[in-house]
């Protein structure tokens, strides 16, 4: 009879084994062995020693290639055939398996086939068998082989709590496709369970199978039949451990298979492109998910198997960089290039908490709050990870790994509870390359209950609009004015110098406008036109501003509810930023209010000496004829060009300061300065009674104070113009002489008393003048010995003034003689700084000034003789030659 060759397929007990082709697996026998029968494994509950007996032949030849011959078939309904197997070793079945004590001979061995090679193998059985019986051998034991096998398990949840972390020893009874198994848990000698296990991280298509409900017949997917096979022909009734970590949707244990040498299986199926990945069990895999994320790239990059048709995804365009320029939601951010471009980005695989859901939506202003105080004007490098196409009511989506300092921002976001993990569908290309860390994130920040996994809402918080109306603006003012730098972030950029910013502290919303400066208007809407330089300010406000963390003074409020003050970005005065660009020009009597005058004119020096913005064409020589004309014109009611006569107006005055600037402080004489006399008299003698000795317990700006000067140590009439609450000092103008300084507040008391009140006994007696017909120097150097001369000439002298004009604020325009010595029009302290070489007659007068055609000329013969004496800012010869 034939010898023939096989594989060992399985083993279905101690005498049948199924066989199959060693070149086609898919060609199969069952082949029971000769003259000898194995107890049985039943459902219904093993015969004794029926998993031994099996297992004994399992051991010996699962997965090897065997010889057999057939000795003769019984032709029931199975037509089973019987035989005998030869090992390469030469050891032959059924003989060990009778020897060893795991099968007993048939009663009715011999009948079928009654030849001399079946009469002698059946003697040398007999033989072996009486051998195994005298020594208890396998089914020949008095006791034991009695295994209790169950096919349900009661509680699965439970099972794996208490078999988390350890290995399970089993054996793999069926593979039912490329990624669920039958398998048998050895829990104990006696103890056996067989359940289905899915292999984790993995899903592999599925097998031909039957629909229970119609009995209709649903092919196989693409490539099930293979992956079957592959773990098939690995671990069909082989060894394995398992490591379980977690139960399925519907209640079956989800497992990692490993085989005892090779390991786990999943990867390389995965490589083989037999299976994908999964992410429902990334939480459970952990770490471990990324070796088969790997896999399936190695299957993807080799298009194997289910991915022979894969195109892979465009790389991206590598790392970028850029800055974070606004915070649209927890995952949508607006990015800001070296060149300045915008493009808005989504975070990939995160989701700001669900507008929709009632639980998560407290949290999204909580999420974007958290971005803003981590992103906002930060450097940030991010990577392209794919686009969503444009979809009904959504434009198209770029999707970006953000990394900040190092850290992953969606992973920063998952890790806090402040955004959810999108779960993809198996196709979408657009994932993080770090999802499986997301997934993890998401898991422990649900576990530990925080962000939006808590159990409470975050306490909602509510702005109050103070800007709404003047009466409300009013009320808040005065708490607001009191306090210095206050914490405050800007929600909205509505121009160049018009913000809404949010004061979390006060729980207050506010119209910001920064006081001292103009800024062009922008476009309100696109059929608007904006003022020249209107919309680079407001671009540039965007940029420094939006979504920032900056502090304002409030020093006041406009007709409409508007909040008047200072704003610092960065410590710096944004004011002072826009006009150093050239993007605002200085409000003169705002500037001089709010006592930034100084900084922010220099700040607009800076830009109109770089021809920047708004001064792109300025010409030094030109300058003050804007506010000649608009000043001529609203004196007279006539417009710019109509000349307006110069006033005869002469008042005895005493110069009491003169600021960096060249800007004049006096005092009228006469019944003023008789009743300041006199006012100061008894305000002297009022502070040396030590009764009156009462410190100033919260000094603000704006208020009237009485200050110890640090010249003389006596007290003055003052206001304080700011207040530094740390330092304890204010600095003061005294409002009587124009000076000011800076004072501990231990040098202030209350000016309260109604005999000294500037508002009702008698006003302030310094008044704003500048000197008529000049225009000083430009050159810091220059304009200090400009302030230096007039100081000095006009210092304790009582002079006359000629008041020119007068302008809406309360400044007067002033020629300065000495009665003593000026016997001339033209011989006026203004005409000495000419000869100087320490102004020059404007290029472009006022129209007023225009008016004085003859005092002019004379004016300009002065600064002709100073050029050619080289005088003062004529030094190095005529300065304005080449304009």
């Amino acid at each position: 009879m034939a010898t023939l060759e096989a594989k060992v397929k399985s083993v279905l007990s101690g005498d049948t084994v199924i066989l199959h082709s060693v070149n086609d697996p898919r060609k199969e026998r069952t082949l029971s062995l000769a003259f000898v029968s194995a107890p049985r494994l039943k459902r219904e509950g093993d015969e004794q020693f029926a998993f031994e007996s099996r297992d004994f032949l399992r051991r010996l030849l699962v997965g090897k290639v065997v010889h057999f011959r057939v000795l003769y078939k019984i032709p029931t309904g199975a037509n089973r055939e019987y035989g005998v197997i030869s090992l390469p070793n030469k050891t032959s079945l059924p003989e060990l398996a009778v020897a060893e004590g795991w099968v007993k001979i048939r009663d009715d061995a011999g009948r079928k086939d009654d030849s001399e090679e079946a009469a002698a193998t059946l003697e040398k059985l007999q033989v072996l068998e009486a051998r195994a019986k005298a020594d208890s051998k396998g089914v020949w034991q008095e006791s034991g082989g009695r295994i209790n096998s169950s096919f349900e398990l009661s509680d699965p949840k439970k099972f794996v709590e208490d078999n988390k972390g350890k290995a399970v020893d089993a054996i793999v009874e069926k593979v039912l496709s490329g990624d669920r198994l039958i398998v048998r848990l050895l829990l104990s000698p006696t103890e056996h369970i067989q359940t289905m296990v899915l292999m984790a991280g993995i899903r592999a298509p599925s097998t031909k199978r039957t629909n229970p409900s119609d009995g209709k017949e649903q092919p196989a997917e693409p490539f099930g039949e293979e992956a079957q096979q592959f773990v098939e022909m690995r671990l069909l009734q082989r060894n394995i451990v398992v490591n379980v970590l977690g139960v399925s949707p519907n209640g079956q244990l989800v497992a990692n298979v490993k085989h005892p040498v090779n390991g786990s299986i999943a990867p390389f199926l995965l490589k083989a492109g037999l299976a994908r990945c999964t992410d429902h069990h990334s939480t459970l895999l952990g770490p471990e998910m990324g070796v088969l994320r790997q896999a399936e790239k190695t299957a993807k990059d080799s298009r194997q198997g289910l991915f022979q048709g894969h195109v892979a995804q465009k790389a991206g365009s590598g790392e970028l960089e850029a800055v974070v320029g606004r915070i649209q939601s927890a995952d949508t951010l607006f990015l800001r290039n070296k060149n300045g471009a915008e493009r808005r980005i989504n975070l990939s695989s995160v989701r700001q908490p669900k507008p929709s859901d009632p639980k998560q939506s407290p949290w999204g202003p909580e999420a974007k709050e958290f971005l803003r105080k981590k992103l906002i004007g930060k450097h940030v490098k991010f990577t392209i990870d794919g686009k969503r196409a444009a979809t009904e009511g959504y434009d198209e989506r770029e999707m970006a790994t953000v990394t900040f300092q190092g850290k992953n921002v969606g992973l920063l976001l998952v890790e806090n509870g402040m955004a959810s993990v999108i779960r993809h569908r198996q196709e979408d290309t657009d994932r993080s390359p770090i999802y499986d860390d997301l997934l993890l994130a998401e898991q422990a920040a649900q576990e530990g209950q925080k962000g939006m996994w808590a159990p409470k809402p975050p306490a909602a918080k509510a702005y109050v609009d103070y800007s709404e109306s003047l009466e409300k603006a009013k009320r808040q003012l005065t708490l607001l004015s009191r306090q210095r730098k206050v914490p405050a972030i800007v929600d909205f950029v509505k121009s160049g110098s018009r913000f809404t910013v949010l004061v979390p502290r006060e729980n207050a919303k506010l119209t910001f406008v920064l006081s001292g400066i103009r800024a062009p208007r922008s476009a309100r809407n696109p059929t608007d036109k904006a003022e020249p330089f209107g919309q680079e300010a407001h671009d540039f406000a965007n940029k420094r501003c939006q979504q920032r963390d900056v502090e304002i003074d409030v020093e006041d409020c406009d007709k409409v509810g508007g909040f008047i003050g200072t704003l610092y970005v960065n410590r710096e005065n944004f004011a002072k930023a826009l006009l150093e660009e050239g993007l605002a020009s200085v409000h003169a009597y705002s500037a001089e209010k709010s006592g930034n005058a100084n900084e922010l004119f220099a700040a607009e020096q800076k830009a109109k000496d770089a021809r920047k913005g708004l001064w792109h064409d300025y010409d030094p020589t030109q300058e003050g004829e804007e506010e000649a004309t608009s000043a001529g014109a609203e004196t007279n009611g006539h417009n710019g060009d109509t000349v307006a006569s110069r006033r005869k107006d002469y008042r005895d005055v005493v110069i009491t300061h003169v600021d960096d600037t060249g800007k004049l402080k006096l005092q009228q004489i006469g019944t003023g300065t008789a009743a300041l006399t006199e006012l100061m008299n008894s305000f002297r003698n009022f502070h040396l009674n030590p009764s009156n000795n009462q410190p100033l317990p919260n000094p603000k700006a704006g208020d009237y104070v009485a200050a110890k000067f640090t010249a003389d140590d006596e007290w003055y009439r003052a206001r304080i113009r700011r207040n530094d609450r740390e330092a304890k000092k204010a600095e003061v103008v005294y409002i009587d002489y124009g000076n000011s300084e800076l004072l501990p507040w231990s040098r202030l008391r209350p000016l309260s008393q109604p005999q000294f009140s500037p508002q009702s006994k008698l006003k302030p007696q310094a008044l704003d003048a500048q000197l008529s017909f000049l225009q000083l120097p430009t050159n810091p150097e220059y304009l200090a010995d400009s302030v230096a001369f007039i100081a000095g000439e006009s210092a304790d002298r009582q002079l006359v003034a000629n008041v020119d004009m007068v302008e809406k604020d309360g400044t007067l325009w002033v020629t300065l003689f000495d009665p003593k010595e000026s016997k001339k029009e033209e011989q006026s302290l203004n005409a000495e700084v000419v000869s100087e070489g320490l102004a020059m007659v404007p290029r472009k007068l006022r129209s007023w000034e225009r008016g004085a055609g003859e005092l002019v000329e004379r004016l300009k013969g002065r600064e002709k003789e100073a050029k050619e004496e080289r005088r003062g800012m004529w030094e190095y010869g005529d300065l304005t030659e080449d304009e």
